[in-house]
């Protein structure tokens, strides 16, 4: 099967600058609505956030969704109703099934420099879970020209990744300039080689990377790709003069 790949320009998402918070939508969210970028399949918000020094998102709540933040660069210090305090830097991926309601806050504690990070949201197959939270930290060695896997459902879970409650796996990547990575579809949690679907988002750091047929992300774009199964490869290859990070979700 032949991948269809639509690209995900970066200055067309959604994009507000509050002053202390610089941020894009690759999704409907907050005040950026469009009919057309409501969520794709259960992966429901890519937010790629940019907060000042000393300025945050003040205490609020979430419930249903699984919420999860991978760090670019920065400081974020997380306070949660679960009684979780902690600051998470470059690397980490702090992971909060929200469930049957929590409340937390997000705040750059760095008085000089600001915290750039994605934010991003999971609808699971159970929206009343119990509420939890976990971090894992991924640092750049286990990226660096390689797919790190991150999270993956609840019942494939192993020691090196962070699970949730539905058919998702999220992958991270570094590519120097002239490398590639080649991604397998994963199988489906049903069994079988059943139709799947892709996404991957290039952060705004630099580099360019190219996907399969020459589709070519510039830093900030993403890229959905569709007519897939399990079993499928695609190829990622940084093609510019930096490197090129990115995450990947394949989900069903």
């Amino acid at each position: 099967m032949v991948a269809k790949i639509v690209l995900r320009p970066s200055e067309e998402r959604g994009y507000a600058n509050h002053g202390w918070l610089d941020t894009h939508h690759t999704f409907s969210f907050a005040d950026y609505y469009d009919i057309n970028y409501q969520s794709f399949g259960t992966l429901r918000v890519i937010n790629e956030d940019i907060v000042q020094p000393n300025e945050g998102f003040g205490t609020h709540s979430h419930r249903g969704y699984e919420i999860f933040s991978y760090i670019i660069s920065g400081e974020l210090q997380h306070k949660d109703s679960m009684g979780n305090v902690e600051i998470l830097k470059r690397g980490d991926v702090q992971f909060t099934s929200a469930g049957t309601g929590i409340s937390h806050s997000e705040y750059n504690i760095n008085k000089i420099h600001p915290v750039h990070f994605l934010q991003i949201w999971v609808s699971p197959d159970d929206k009343n879970l119990t509420p939890a939270y976990n971090t894992k930290t991924y640092p750049d060695c286990l990226k660096t020209n390689n797919l790190a896997h991150i999270i993956s459902p609840a019942s494939e879970q192993d020691s090196k990744t962070i699970g949730i409650h539905t058919d998702f796996h999220m992958f991270s990547s570094i590519l120097q300039p002239e490398n590639k990575v080649a991604h397998t579809v994963q199988k489906s949690s049903s069994g079988g080689d059943q139709a799947r679907r892709l996404y991957v988002h290039l952060t705004s750091t630099g580099g360019q990377l190219k996907i399969n047929d020459g589709t070519i992300l510039k830093p900030g774009d993403g890229a959905f790709v569709t007519e897939v199964v399990s079993g499928d490869e695609v190829i990622f290859e940084s093609i510019g003069e930096g490197a090129a990070e990115f995450v990947l979700f394949d989900l069903a």
